[in-house]
């Protein structure tokens, strides 16, 4: 009988510690709030809107690991964007459109993973932004999100994450094109992008560096390049967008401050025209905390492009955030733009305002003057 009791209890042991060894989280975000913009849409009106995911974007999503012991682990993630306004699903109507991977991780090394992953550009580089930073979130990310800071996720990729070394981390990524004959990518066929990145960043006490960049080979197939950036007509012969960034930080007490610099370039495809688009994005702020609930923000961005368009953009994100327990905030973000140039088209079409990652905040032109400004109120709550 006592051989009997002591087999069940050693067999109930290594049950509970099967169990203890795999764990899976149920997390998300919801952001919603009321925006006020001026000259929103083509017909440059004042907007009230309900709008949802400004400060980051509405989310769940499920994430898990299992120990396969020695340090190493089989991990995965399933991450889900919505609309709280009316539940609709987000990334075009994806289920997982936010992340969707499975991997092996190990300890001292680092992960491989593989599924539909974010580009190192915003694994590194939304550290040094005032978007990653602050309340302002999408709308201090710049136009369209063309320097991929914070939607670059690449669809049927293979991602390599080294484990921190001395406050160094670095990375690397490929995304197939998943089409016969055209592995390097093919114009035209949807999903025929072939993308690859890489990122570097270094974080110890108070200082952090980074540095990423990000090729999409058919950017089309990919993340679907937009086809105009203010109101300049972008070419669907888009070869390559190549961008690269450098940004830095400094902790000082209850104060932050961040520096990025990004260069964007969409090339066209040979003998398809030579009106290329070179985006330069230059972009300071800082952040202070008051006390631990309220913290202030403040961002500058200069931004310029230059041979489809000579364009100049200036803005100023201000934003304020109080924080009612340590899962929900409520906040208030205020931005001004003020955009000045022309198209490099027959007529020299002046340049349009656009503040915001996505024209789907305010229209889908954006603005039809050459200056906007938006404010919002907002709560958010993490789960």
């Amino acid at each position: 009988m006592n051989k009997r009791i002591l087999a069940a209890a050693v067999l109930g042991s290594i049950g509970v510690a099967a169990h203890a060894q795999s764990s899976v989280t149920l997390y998300g975000l919801i952001d919603a709030g009321v925006s006020y913009v001026n000259h929103a849409g083509a017909n440059s009106k004042s907007l009230v809107k309900y709008d949802d995911g400004v400060a980051q974007g509405s989310r769940w999503g499920i994430k898990g690991s299992e120990d396969l012991g020695g340090g190493l682990k089989a991990i995965f993630t399933l991450e889900n964007g919505f609309n709280s306004g009316n539940g609709s699903l987000s990334q075009n109507g994806r289920e997982f459109g936010r992340q969707a991977f499975v991997g092996l991780s190990k300890n001292g090394m680092g992960a491989v993973t593989f599924g539909r992953q974010y580009s190192l550009s915003t694994d590194v580089l939304a550290n040094y932004t005032t978007g990653g930073n602050t309340v302002a979130g999408n709308y201090a990310y710049h136009i369209n999100d063309i320097d991929q800071l914070t939607s670059s996720r690449i669809d049927n990729s293979v991602k390599f994450q080294s484990a921190n070394f001395a406050g160094v981390t670095f990375g690397a990524l490929y995304g197939f094109s998943n089409q016969a004959g055209a592995f390097a990518g093919a114009p035209g066929a949807t999903g025929s992008a072939r993308t690859y990145s890489f990122g570097l960043n270094y974080a110890a006490g108070p200082i952090g560096v980074g540095a990423a960049y990000t090729d999409i080979r058919f950017p089309a197939g990919q993340a679907g390049i937009p086809t105009t950036i203010s109101n300049a007509t972008v070419p669907s012969t888009i070869k390559e967008l190549r961008t690269f960034g450098l940004g830095a930080r400094y902790l000082m007490g209850p104060a932050a401050f961040w520096a990025l610099w990004t260069n964007t370039r969409l090339v066209q495809l040979p003998g398809t025209g030579s009106t290329n688009l070179v985006f330069d994005a230059y972009e300071a702020g800082a952040k202070y905390s008051f006390t631990p609930a309220l913290t202030a923000g403040l961002g500058y961005t200069y931004m310029h492009m230059a041979d489809l368009t000579n364009a100049h953009f200036n803005q100023v994100d201000l934003s304020l955030d109080y924080a009612l327990s340590k899962r929900t905030d409520v906040y208030v973000v205020g931005a001004y733009q003020k955009a000045s140039g022309h198209n490099n088209d027959a007529a020299f079409t002046p340049v349009q305002a656009q503040i915001g990652d996505s024209t789907s905040f305010f229209g889908p032109s954006g603005s039809a003057s050459q200056s906007q400004i938006a404010a919002r109120v907002g709560i958010r709550h993490k789960f």
